[in-house]
């Protein structure tokens, strides 16, 4: 039985092989292949929809935060620091900015910091810009209808005003050398208040549009960190002493389009980066664990974790106290001479 799998298995990816260069000519004939062929994109699809119909449920807000509203103050920073900044911007969707903080300041449970921040950045918008503008006017009337007791000290800044830092060059190369993906660790605890320390520093990685639409899922229960720690790839003969198991996971549901499907894996990896790095300083050392694209393995891990399938598992990163004796893969590292490249225009399609 297990021969004829093995055969039926091979025939499949003969088949496959042969026919995947009559499918390549078009988009069309691509996504029919992979209709007939290849069902490897489909659970990804229907995460893409589900994500879709939550953002429409909830129109753009997500629990206690609002993607639609992060990233319209976002984009009302980026008009107010344009050189020359316009009178009249914004007109496309200073309404709908307005609508869904109106909303979220209904809300008990939202985060008061954003709501500071939307409160500080609408309020320099009206000042500078033409309030007699029939959009702007209706929108400043529904702006200031609504009550708001913070401050408006979160706006726009010069560079000259940007946190200083004493950090050399020679001292970050010595952080990013020394921070290497570490498998074996102390068995004792690791601090909350570590992670909590780790991650204000992540927070502060590059979001697009500063939606920052993911988690850092901290896996605390022995039994269920001991079945996730075996799923990712690669932690075969040292899952069981992982003493700390973080799940970074990206919420789908914080984009309305299709096209943005794969921003939660840019800003989450950029978190992740910078969690990595910052836990370092405090001591600990981490392991970013590799989480292919599998339906079953998200299925398996959404069903352990709890997840809704439009909020997808980006990685698992393995926190711990290293042990001194433990060893480490030399990992030798690519040529940056090599990676700094230019696109070669004598060589197009």
């Amino acid at each position: 039985m297990q021969k004829l799998k093995k055969l039926i298995i091979k025939l499949i990816e003969t088949t496959q092989r042969i026919v995947r260069p009559l499918f390549i000519g078009s988009p069309t004939l691509s996504r029919l292949y992979y209709l007939l062929f290849d069902r490897a994109f489909g659970y990804e699809q229907q995460a893409i929809l589900k994500a879709k119909i939550q953002y429409e449920k909830h129109q753009g807000i997500q629990d206690n935060s609002s993607a639609l509203l992060r990233r319209n103050i976002h984009r009302l920073e980026k008009g107010l620091i344009m050189r020359p900044r316009k009178k009249v911007f914004a007109l496309d969707y200073i309404e709908e900015t307005v609508s869904v903080y109106l909303r979220a300041v209904s809300l008990a449970h939202f985060e008061r910091s954003d709501l500071i921040w939307a409160h500080s950045v609408l309020c320099q918008f009206f000042a500078v810009c033409d309030v007699e503008h029939p959009i702007i006017k209706a929108s400043f009337a529904a702006f200031k209808a609504v009550d708001f007791d913070g401050e408006s000290s979160s706006v726009p800044y010069s560079s000259s005003e940007r946190a200083a830092h004493e950090i050399s060059p020679k001292q970050f190369k010595a952080l990013c050398k020394t921070r290497c993906s570490v498998r074996w660790f102390e068995q004792r605890e690791v601090e909350r208040e570590l992670l909590i320390e780790a991650l204000s520093m992540a927070t502060e990685a590059p979001s697009a549009c500063n939606r920052q639409a993911f988690e850092f899922m901290w896996i605390d229960d022995e039994a269920t960190k001991q079945q996730a720690v075996k799923l990712p790839g690669g932690t075969a003969g040292f899952a069981s002493q992982i003493p700390c198991l973080l799940a970074v996971v990206g919420d789908l549901s914080a984009y309305p389009f299709e096209r943005d499907r794969h921003v939660i894996y840019i800003d989450a990896s950029l978190a992740s980066m910078q969690f990595m790095l910052a836990c370092e300083t405090l001591g600990l050392s981490t392991c970013a664990l590799n989480w292919p694209e599998l339906h079953t393995l998200d299925k398996r891990a959404a069903k352990l974790l709890n997840l809704p399938q439009h909020k997808r598992i980006v990685m698992f990163i393995a926190v711990g106290y290293a042990l001194e004796e433990g060893g480490i893969p030399f990992s030798n590292k690519k040529s940056p001479e090599k990676l700094l490249t230019h696109p070669d225009l004598n060589k197009r399609d």
